[in-house]
């Protein structure tokens, strides 16, 4: 996996079930703890589509994918934070990792 220096910023696209979009927006903000404060955790947003209101994009900045992988998606904290969103799910969500060009 090509993976540069520096900063890593995880993207997860969300699809919301039609109808549960304010308790999934309810469950982030209970859960979100357990995610920020994952270490090699940098920074976690969570926005909305305008023009499709239950889709999520979740926007976490890592110190490295490692960091995402091992002190986030291999702990309990995972296992909490998808018991919080999870049922919420329209589908699996699309995660993928990218880092900056630089210009």
């Amino acid at each position: 996996m090509w993976q540069a220096a520096g900063m890593v910023l995880e993207v997860a696209l969300i699809d919301v079930a039609p109808g549960r979009e304010e308790a999934f927006a309810a469950a982030y903000v209970q859960g979100h703890k357990l995610l920020a404060e994952a270490p090699g955790c940098r920074s976690v947003r969570m926005t909305r589509g305008i023009e499709s209101p239950s889709r999520f994009v979740l926007l976490v900045e890592w110190d490295s994918v490692e960091d995402h992988e091992q002190n986030f998606r291999a702990t309990d904290r995972f296992v909490g934070w998808r018991e919080l969103i999870g049922p919420h799910f329209a589908a699996p969500p699309r995660v993928e990792h990218f880092v900056d060009v630089p210009a």
